[in-house]
């Protein structure tokens, strides 16, 4: 087996830590010997033993020695001590002579650190194996490592002909398919935070909760954030008054807040023009290590995203359904189109048509 062979294995053994690890990025490491693979390992749990260390620990349970054999790890090893003590540090006790790196870590606390520390040690560091494949699955860790702000996904759903609503005067009409609405859970199971308006919050009361199968086995609970400059949030919602999950209005200035439950916070950003910059909702977000952002509506929302062209990614549904009414409220390719936005993949499911764009 190659290089790229063992470093495609500890990719898979990353993905095993999705949804579970953030803000921590997916990691995964073999221990090699002889061109065999002695021990694997994987970020499992935010507080859990890092990959290289699960690694190690896994080597011993088999029995296995680890002195001498080769470490492939799909980012840079850390060097400092946070919720677990330095990867590096592991790597040496262990005996590793050689370390096959897939991408540096940008994180400031890392950068560098993990090599200069196993050079120093005369092991042996080689980097960049699978990189863009590394880097594309901590997609969303680097960029905020590098932007100090989320990834940024736009989830969007309309019926046949672009129309997101009916009647607006009526209650919303549902018009997505089940396979559609599950799509949507995992998006929201990948997200440290879900965005909505506040006029969406008045119009429909959302949970922006994770619903469905396999829900137990999420450990990160998505906060929930609402633009609201004005303070306009019913104080009887769901998102005021259920508290499972944290609730973030965003607003101009400071309201009264003598009826807030103790899940709600606030958070103060001047407005233009009535309105709340786009960069300074992300930058605050960012501040707050949120890392990866589902916006889910409405559509002013959505367009006030896209005009800001912070959006990283999208995923649009379009019902075969017709909607009935005469709502003028419509949102299509284009939208996404005018904002630099390409499909790179087109699916069915259900009667929906899902198209996601980067």
């Amino acid at each position: 087996m190659s290089d790229e062979d063992f470093m495609r294995r500890a990719i898979e053994l990353a993905e095993k830590g999705r949804y579970s690890v953030m803000p921590n990025p997916l990691v995964g490491c073999v221990l090699v010997r002889n061109g065999e693979i002695i021990a694997e390992g994987w970020h499992d749990h935010l507080g859990g033993l890092h990959a290289e260390q699960m690694a190690i620990a896994d080597a011993e349970v088999r029995g296995v020695e680890t002195q001498g054999s080769i470490a492939y790890v799909t980012l840079e090893p850390c060097n400092h001590f946070g919720r677990t003590p330095p990867c590096s540090e592991a790597l040496m006790w262990a005996g590793i002579k050689k370390v096959i790196i897939g991408t540096s870590d940008p994180n400031p606390t890392v950068r560098g650190g993990g090599l200069e520390a196993l050079h120093k040690e005369g092991i042996d560091v080689k980097i960049g194996v699978l990189e863009n494949e590394c880097n594309q699955q901590m997609s969303a860790f680097m960029h905020w490592c590098r932007n100090k702000r989320p990834h940024v996904l736009l989830k969007a759903a309309t019926d046949f002909n672009g129309r997101i609503d009916g009647d607006p005067e009526k209650p919303a009409i549902r018009f997505s398919s089940k396979e559609s609405l599950d799509l949507v859970q995992n998006l929201r199971r990948d997200s440290m935070a879900i965005l909505v308006g506040v006029n969406t919050v008045i119009r429909d009361n959302p949970r922006l909760t994770i619903r469905g199968d396999n829900t137990s086995k999420v450990d990160n609970i998505p906060k929930r954030i609402v633009i609201d400059p004005n303070n306009r949030i019913p104080h009887d919602c769901h998102l005021m008054t259920v508290s499972d999950a944290e609730t973030y209005l965003i607003n101009t200035k400071k309201f009264d807040t003598s009826k807030d439950m103790k899940h709600v916070n606030r958070i103060i950003l001047p407005s233009e023009n009535g309105e709340i910059d786009v960069k300074k909702i992300l930058d605050c977000l960012g501040d707050l290590e949120i890392q990866t952002l589902l916006v889910e509506g409405g559509l002013n929302t959505w367009k006030r995203f896209l005009d800001s062209n912070l959006v990283n990614s999208a995923h649009l549904c379009v019902s075969e359904k017709i909607l009935p009414g005469e709502s003028e409220a419509y949102f299509t390719n284009v939208d996404l189109e005018n904002a630099g936005l390409k499909i790179v993949e087109k699916i069915n499911l259900g009667i929906d048509n899902i198209s996601r764009w980067e």
